[in-house]
């Protein structure tokens, strides 16, 4: 008769415990890096919008800046203004904010417009020799009756802010 070698006896129920631990191990593994991903997605996206344009602390944006700001001030109108120097008038494009300057032979430069945006930069005019060219700026009705009274006795000039 053959005879049954020895072996140690088996264990049925263990297999199926370590699986369920290493499936929660996994599990655990996976919820700890979707928090660390929504941590530094979080701190990313703060990053981002400070670099798109957040303030520093104690300046204000230009969106608290206008929201504080009366009303009346607000009003801008459009204001066609002739700057002496045709080529600086060729780097602005429409959106850009310059700072206009009166240049008189008597006394010193000063500014008329600070940060005032530029609506429109028309095509250049046929013809025109050192007549400068023409800008349109977007500013508050008092600074264009100034921009026109400067445009008037002295050579405009812009600075891009």
């Amino acid at each position: 008769m053959h005879t049954v070698p020895q072996f140690p006896p088996l264990r049925v129920g263990r297999g199926g415990d370590r699986l369920r631990r290493v499936l929660r191990r996994r599990r655990r593994a996976g919820a700890a890096a979707l928090a660390v991903a929504a941590a530094a997605l979080a701190v990313g996206g703060a990053e981002a919008q400070a670099s798109r344009g957040a303030a520093p602390a104690g300046v204000k944006t230009s969106a608290e800046v206008r929201a504080s700001a009366p009303a009346a001030a607000e009003r801008t109108v459009s204001a066609p203004v002739r700057i002496a120097d045709a080529a600086t008038v060729r780097l602005l494009r429409p959106g850009d904010r310059v700072d206009v300057v009166a240049a008189e032979r008597a006394g010193p430069p000063r500014v008329v417009a600070a940060g005032a945006r530029v609506a429109e930069v028309p095509d250049p005019e046929e013809g025109v020799g050192d007549g400068g060219a023409l800008v349109v700026l977007s500013v508050p009705r008092d600074t264009a009756r100034a921009l026109v009274g400067a445009g008037s006795v002295a050579r405009l000039a812009v600075t891009l802010c």
